[in-house]
């Protein structure tokens, strides 16, 4: 009988391309794959260490998963970040694995059916990185699908866990990029988002850098154009998380002359005071934040804004926070992540005094999403009456008699079911009603048919960690 296997994501986008490589390898292993772990003889939870909240989540699932008949195998950013302590707090984990190993994943989960005891696996590849890529073959793609250009981060914000999570900066080379998203296009996928933890420093390990090259600039925006050029049937191409230094003048170019390039940035800011932003060590000013994002609007009309923000970092005053609040006014992001600044293992602002009060920054986390959604509101309440195009991700929900598509500026709008409505197609419609979070629209027609059997849109079963 087919064992049975159910992945449990946790956080990033990251981590859903990581959970989507490793249910290919366990599909390919013999496996099937399930949405819940009752009756699993194999659960994989792959976790987020970013917040202190990912943690919390980890022990309170593996708690429930506890049995002697389930293999289970915690992946991820806290399985790289405890390792060999996972085990011992947890003795009944059978496998840790982290980011850079799962190739190995198949190989011991047998060992562990076999009763092998605990094994851990965490091993940076910096000497030969690996990259897991989509089995672009027809029929099995999505409509959207993710492609890793880099990984490991190089930056050394002093919040951040993720330089110590996922290792140094590592890239793929443009000719393996391209490659992989021109299969994709050509089993059906529509919509390509490029992942790296700073995606936009991407440098092609293939190409010598000139000695006088600017630091912040990359050859991220060569990357894009090569895909453009190369793969012209792929619909919409999207990036994230970048890093607002490498916004530089040739990626804002990119962005004027590339129309396959969504109309949507997701650019992290953190904070609207210089004073927090040079304490979180993030290179650049309130100033050079707005210059750059601004020349980006000046370049591409209609270009929305996402960013993330951190509230209560330690030393982050009122009159700090105010200027952050005055930021996102100024900005007018379409949306924002928040989050309260929790300690994380391995950073610099561990030398910091925590001495913002939890009720503090539960108070500014609060005030930031009433800013944040006003400005959600009154964008939304712009988009009513307009046309646009959307691309369909699938149903609403399961079961659903509506179906979700994503506009080119990110915006989410339900339409009823209709001939030729399904996961990949492309279709105009009127925008008819703003909701509090995304919109309604009535179909007016089909601009391009769904390739067959194309997947709904970045498969996962997932408990995020985006929230407050």
């Amino acid at each position: 009988m087919t064992k049975k296997l159910c992945l449990v994501t946790f956080g990033c986008q990251m981590n859903v391309h990581d959970s989507q490589r490793m249910e290919d390898l366990m599909r390919a292993a013999g496996y099937d794959v399930i949405p819940e772990p009752e009756g699993a003889d194999v659960v994989i939870l792959n976790t987020c260490s970013v917040r202190e909240k990912g943690e919390q989540k980890l022990r309170s699932e593996a708690g429930k998963l506890k049995s002697n008949d389930t293999v289970l195998v915690v992946a991820g950013c806290v399985a790289q970040q405890e390792g060999e302590a996972l085990v011992k707090a947890m003795p009944f984990i059978d496998v840790v694995i982290g980011p850079d190993n799962l190739t190995d994943l198949p190989a011991l989960v047998r060992e562990a059916e076999l009763g092998a005891p605990p094994s851990v696996r965490t091993v940076f590849d910096t000497d030969a990185p690996r990259f897991l890529t989509n089995p672009a073959v027809p029929g099995s793609v999505g409509a959207s699908a993710y492609v890793t250009v880099m990984k490991g981060c190089d930056e050394r914000c002093s919040f951040c866990i993720v330089p110590y999570t996922r290792g140094p900066e590592r890239y793929r080379s443009a000719d393996d990029v391209v490659a992989e998203i021109r299969a994709l296009v050509d089993g059906g996928t529509r919509e390509v988002m490029l992942l790296g933890q700073t995606v936009n420093s991407f440098l092609d390990p293939r190409v010598e850098l000139p000695p006088d090259r600017d630091p912040d600039e990359s050859q991220f925006p060569e990357l894009l154009r090569r895909i453009a050029a190369e793969a012209p049937g792929l619909d919409r191409l999207r990036y994230t998380s970048p890093h607002p230094r490498h916004l530089t003048a040739s990626l804002v170019r990119a962005h004027a002359d590339l129309d396959v390039l969504s109309t949507h940035v997701h650019m992290p800011v953190q904070s609207g005071s210089d004073r927090i932003l040079k304490r979180m060590i993030r290179r650049y000013t309130r100033a050079e934040y707005v210059r750059r994002v601004n020349a980006l609007r000046d370049a591409r009309a209609g270009i929305t804004l996402s960013t993330d923000i951190i509230v209560g970092f330690p030393g982050e005053t009122r009159d700090d926070f105010e200027a952050t609040l005055s930021m996102v006014r100024e900005v007018g992001f379409t949306s924002l992540y928040g989050f309260k600044y929790s300690p994380r293992p391995h950073t610099p602002a561990l030398k910091l005094d925590d001495d913002v009060t939890e009720a503090e920054k539960q108070d500014r986390l609060l005030a930031l999403f009433e800013v944040s959604e006003a400005l959600t509101r009154a964008h939304l309440a712009t988009c009513v009456g307009t046309r646009v195009e959307l691309l369909i991700e699938g149903p609403s929900r399961p079961g659903a008699s509506t179906f979700a598509g994503r506009t080119r500026g990110n915006e989410i709008v339900h339409i009823a079911a209709a001939p030729g409505v399904t996961a990949g197609a492309v279709v105009v419609a009127e925008v008819v009603r703003a909701n509090k979070h995304s919109l309604e629209g009535r179909m007016e027609s089909v601009r391009r048919e769904a390739p067959p059997k194309v997947q709904p849109t970045f498969r996962r079963v997932a408990l995020p960690v985006v929230s407050a």
